[in-house]
């Protein structure tokens, strides 16, 4: 009786239809799932409450997605594929998030194909990895601390192509000029490097020599920006 009434009415002729038993046991354990992948994810990561919730949540949206079109991996992967990248249509995401929004749709896959017992060994496995290189900082280069996004502001008639190579080169041993901006009705630049430092620790010695250079205008120095894409 039950199951007469969750039928769809389009059941006749499109395969064996699923048990509401069967169902909400796919569903359950995956949310279950979904909750753990999700408190995983959070070890040791930057996060934010509507993504963990979306992660928790993901591996049941596709695990019903797959159980509504019979197992049919080819229609059910196009469809959550697509619901689950909608977020980056407006918000750009990190490769660490794109993975792990991958891995809770391969774990409802799995769910929806009725293995609940690999997919539960599939988010464990992958889960206890990602925690580990979290937790080894895999990926994180040896001189991160040293690397830093220098900004400095010069007056318009200063030439700035060789002005600061002399200094930039005894203080970092690599450094770029990324953008340059007008500013304040175009009477000063404003200069944006990415630079190495060849010692930790050593940038307020950098920014008193470029202040005899700048006029004393206005220098920051700050943690390493990702300007490209991520991926």
């Amino acid at each position: 009786m039950l199951n007469q009434i969750f039928q769809g009415v389009f059941s006749e002729g499109m395969g064996q239809a699923v048990a509401v038993s069967e169902f909400l046991l796919c569903v359950v354990c995956a949310l279950a799932a979904g909750l753990v992948l999700a408190g995983m994810y959070a070890y040791r990561s930057r996060y934010s409450k509507s993504f963990l919730m979306t992660l928790a949540l993901l591996p049941a949206i596709v695990c019903a997605v797959i159980l509504m079109v019979n197992g049919n991996v080819g229609t059910g992967v196009a469809v959550a594929g697509t619901f689950s990248l909608v977020r980056f249509r407006s918000v750009p995401g990190t490769a660490k998030e794109i993975g792990a929004l991958f891995l809770a749709m391969g774990t409802g896959l799995i769910f929806g194909m009725g293995y609940p017992g690999l997919a539960f060994l599939f988010v464990l496995i992958l889960g206890t990895v990602m925690m580990v290189y979290s937790r080894l900082d895999f990926g994180a280069k040896r001189n991160g601390a040293r690397d830093e996004t220098l900004r400095v502001t010069i007056p318009e008639d200063l030439n700035y192509t060789e002005v600061f190579d002399g200094i930039l080169d005894r203080y970092a041993g690599e450094w770029e000029l990324l953008s340059v901006k007008t500013t304040n009705l175009g009477s000063l630049f404003k200069l944006t490097y990415q630079i190495s430092l060849r010692t930790a620790g050593s940038e307020k010695e950098l920014i008193d020599e470029l202040r005899c250079h700048n006029g004393n205008l206005e220098i920051m120095v700050s943690r390493r920006e990702d300007c490209g894409a991520e991926l």
